[in-house]
């Protein structure tokens, strides 16, 4: 009896991925800090952070070895000083992917706000000036929110999904909001929220939804980090050391009616669910097709 073509044949190899790539995120400032800046957000599972348009799956070839690169969070600063985060990116054969790494927040007197794959939020200083955020870059996540000078208090940092707040009236900026991306289990899961500022005499500014690290205040010291594997901010600071940025993450998927990778390096943490082949990288490594 002949068997028909390709009945009972190994599945093949995928010809094309989709991906999430986050960068890690910036640093809060560290004296009268605006919030850190979220990493940079690209995706062909929803729009890319900034508003940008949906990116197309990246074409990939069996025996091709890709390397993933998954940035680390800012350190938090201490006195005048800002960190930004470090790159993310998915690379090999045509595909050449990366996010920019989060802009630190500003402090008192500048350096800073950096600008980044989002920017850091202004701050202030003794003589009553606030200080306007940086950018963000396009397509991957916004601007960081003023600071305002006259009682002092820094502006949010921008997230992937929208603009870090002004700082007002003594208040801290709130942290950009970060994006929603369901990659994984079809639950959607939100990444890169901007840091919040801080403030001498009214509310901290807290955290952009998808792991912002809250700026600190008068009765809320120190300022939190953003949250691991998020790309998020960490939160702006008065005197004590400034939140640190979240670590970004790589997620891989592609149709389960394709094989598994040949290899992987890094421990990526595999499932197949809805569907998909997913391959979740929280540190850096590689996969093969």
């Amino acid at each position: 009896m002949q068997l028909l073509a390709g009945v009972g044949a190994p599945p093949s190899p995928p010809t094309s991925v989709d991906y999430l790539v986050v960068a890690g995120g910036g640093s809060g400032g560290g004296i009268i800090g605006g919030g850190g800046g979220s990493g940079g957000l690209r995706s062909t599972v929803t729009n890319t952070g900034g508003g940008g348009s949906l990116e197309s799956a990246a074409t990939v070839s069996a025996g091709t070895t890709y390397t993933i690169t998954v940035g680390a969070g800012a350190a938090g600063a201490s006195g005048f000083a800002t960190n930004n985060g470090n790159n993310s990116s998915f690379i090999g054969g045509v595909v050449s992917v990366t996010s920019t790494a989060g802009g630190g927040g500003g402090c008192q007197p500048p350096p800073g706000p950096n600008t980044g794959g989002s920017g850091g939020g202004g701050g202030a200083d003794n003589a009553g000036t606030g200080f306007p955020g940086a950018a963000g870059t396009a397509n991957q996540g916004f601007g960081g929110g003023t600071g305002q000078g006259t009682t002092r208090a820094g502006g949010g940092g921008g997230g992937a999904g929208a603009v870090g707040v002004n700082a007002s009236s003594g208040n801290g900026g709130a942290g950009g909001a970060g994006v929603s991306v369901s990659m994984v289990t079809g639950t959607p899961v939100i990444y890169a929220g901007g840091g919040g500022g801080f403030s001498e005499g009214g509310t901290k500014g807290s955290g952009g939804t998808g792991g912002g690290g809250d700026g600190s205040g008068v009765a809320s010291r120190p300022a939190t980090s953003g949250t691991a594997n998020t790309g998020s901010g960490g939160g702006g600071s008065y005197v004590e050391t400034s939140g640190a940025g979240g670590s970004g993450i790589i997620i891989i998927r592609y149709s389960d009616a394709f094989a598994l990778a040949a290899s992987t390096t890094g421990s990526p943490t595999q499932t197949t669910t809805g569907g998909f082949n997913i391959y979740e990288f929280t540190g850096s490594g590689s996969i093969t097709f």
